[in-house]
């Protein structure tokens, strides 16, 4: 990992995505989830200060030691017990049907093998618990969505391996979950290739 995608882009990450608009989709997505959570792609924290009161615990899973500095007072200054238990969602080391939920944000975008890292949600999850999921993604405006297959290969090499054109309601309902709910928008004045976000919750059947 060069020095960029190491210390650079963590730091990019952290404010780009820690806008008092992203703040409330966040918290908007977290609602519901409780007791034991595990959330890949954990970064910087920059949900921690939105998990409900109902959560005891998250495993957190990110490969960025950069990320995980900047999470330390965010972590510290919250009531929930919170431990890094691994580098990439593709592989957990937790026991089958031990989390009462789980907890991914601008990852599937990212993540090497989403539909591996999927199965192993669906895998630690509790049957009947829920996915709760903000991700951007492929736009249904095939102008838009035409712009984002093109600009893909670029935005791959500037932002780690992060798409513009996978779609994260079908990869999570591939991955053998019941998608309960989901919205998606614009964001207001972001670029439309990079501003088409879904937000939604997902059952492990």
């Amino acid at each position: 990992m060069g020095l960029y995608s190491a210390r650079v882009l963590p730091r990019l990450i952290d404010r780009a995505c820690g806008s008092a608009q992203l703040a409330k989709w966040r918290g908007l997505v977290a609602e519901g989830l409780f007791g034991d959570v595990v959330e890949i792609g954990f970064g910087s924290g920059l949900n921690v200060p939105v998990y409900p009161a109902d959560v005891r615990r998250v495993w957190a899973v990110d490969p960025s030691v950069t990320a995980r500095r900047l999470a330390a007072e965010r972590i510290a200054a919250s009531p929930v017990d919170i431990e890094h238990v691994a580098l990439h969602g593709e592989s957990l080391p937790l026991d089958d049907a031990t989390c009462d939920g789980a907890l991914t944000t601008f990852t599937l975008c990212t993540v090497s093998d989403p539909a591996a890292a999927l199965a192993e949600l669906h895998r630690v999850l509790r049957p009947g618990m829920r996915l709760h999921f903000l991700e951007h993604g492929l736009s249904p405006d095939a102008r838009v969505a035409a712009w984002q297959h093109r600009i893909d290969p670029i935005q791959r090499r500037i932002a780690d391996g992060c798409h513009l054109s996978r779609d994260p309601v079908a990869m999570i309902s591939a991955a053998g979950f019941e998608v309960l709910d989901h919205h998606s928008r614009y964001v207001p004045r972001a670029p439309r290739p990079w501003g088409w976000f879904t937000g939604g919750v997902a059952r492990r059947l």
